[in-house]
């Protein structure tokens, strides 16, 4: 027999009242009132036209009818219900990447597809970040971010370590060789990656060269403007192996030896004594590459 769908939920309630041998439990069980679950279940034995319990002073219990409804009613809820567990694993779970759209492109981007191959049931998404103020504002579950990976209020792991040094166009290289590094590099202009950075001082110190004040720097966070505006005139900046391919073409010209051995690309997740399943799936997957 079909039952139509406005009465679903008179068999959901048949089920609790087989389930306890009670309307009072059912209905405590149920946060509804006795009343309400004897209503239903009269109209749905009407429907039926017939008693699916019998009533006595003594308490209810089923009838035949009542024992073969329950059977049939029991065996298609745990069909819904393995339905609803398949479904659940293989529905996309997604999971944010905070990186910048620099890293993304040289890096990450190529080797995509063996992530998206190895779990498929997460839908990875990449969001642009070029701050770690931005890491809890806009939903992000882990990030990567260049650096020395000396950062508060979060947690830092490396992903690879890729030394830095200063780049300039052509022009300023022309400088650099007639003048000498030091007194060219008073000279240049210094694009910074943040306000605070001191990338920058850090450089100087390894190179043994005297970190002057000058008011001659640009923050430019984002590190796409940043090799642009090098190779725009703008200045110089401290860059490493991702931009191979501009030092091969003549774009960008490599200024010394000395490099940031510290500094390079780190994994930075949000304070929390939770590991993320899907965050701890990226993180291996990275490690392997």
């Amino acid at each position: 027999m079909t039952i139509e769908f406005k009465h679903h939920d008179a068999l959901r309630l048949f089920v609790a009242v087989a389930h306890h041998s009670s309307f009072t439990a059912a209905a405590e069980s149920l946060h509804l009132t006795k009343g309400a679950i004897s209503s239903q279940i009269k109209n749905l034995e009407h429907y039926l036209d017939t008693k699916l319990f019998d009533r006595s002073a003594r308490g209810i219990t089923l009838t035949r009818e009542g024992i073969q409804l329950l059977s049939t009613v029991q065996s298609h809820y745990r069909s819904i219900e393995a339905d609803i567990a398949a479904i659940k694993t293989t529905v996309k779970q997604t999971l944010t990447v905070g990186m910048s759209t620099y890293f993304a492109a040289r890096w990450l981007s190529p080797k995509l597809m063996t992530f998206m191959q190895q779990h498929p049931n997460i839908q990875l998404r990449i969001q642009p970040m070029t701050q770690l103020s931005e890491l809890e504002g806009k939903g992000i579950d882990v990030a990567i971010r260049w650096g020395n990976g000396e950062w508060g209020d979060a947690e830092v792991e490396p992903v690879f370590i890729t030394p830095a040094w200063p780049v300039g166009n052509p022009e300023a290289a022309k400088n650099v060789e007639k003048y000498g590094l030091e007194p060219a590099l008073k000279e240049l202009t210094l694009l910074h990656d943040e306000d605070n950075s001191i990338a920058w001082e850090d450089w100087f110190n390894i190179a043994g060269l005297p970190s002057h004040e000058r008011n001659e720097a640009l923050i430019i966070p984002d590190p796409n403007v940043r090799v642009q505006a090098v190779m725009d005139g703008q200045g110089i900046a401290l860059m490493d192996a991702l931009v191979a391919n501009e030092i091969e073409k003549g774009k960008l010209v490599r200024f010394s030896n000395a490099v940031l051995e510290t500094y390079g690309y780190f994994l930075v997740k949000p304070l929390s004594d939770i590991m993320d399943a899907n965050v701890e799936a990226f993180i291996q997957w990275l490690k392997q590459q």
